[in-house]
């Protein structure tokens, strides 16, 4: 029985978590960058929201470093879990 699978373009995914929970950090922990995630969680509110708009704008001409590497799409398969 094949597994189904789902591809999604990372760079969509990124600026969709980064546009809705980059608040909460959230789009840092997806790219791995797991301490500053925990920073801007605590922080991000001593910026008044600049710091989630500066990291929006990274996500948006994809100039997120090499945290992904050259992979273009996430893998998603039928249980939720992804690969880079």
């Amino acid at each position: 029985m094949a597994t189904k699978t789902t591809k999604i373009n990372k760079h969509l995914f990124v600026w969709v978590f980064s546009f809705l929970l980059g608040g909460f950090g959230i789009d840092r922990f997806i790219r791995g960058q797991i301490g500053t995630g925990v920073c801007k969680l605590l922080f991000n509110w001593c910026t008044f929201g600049i710091w989630e708009l500066a990291d929006w704008i990274i996500a948006t001409v994809k100039a997120y470093g090499s945290s992904y590497g050259d992979v273009e799409d996430f893998t998603f398969d039928a249980n939720g879990n992804y690969t880079k």
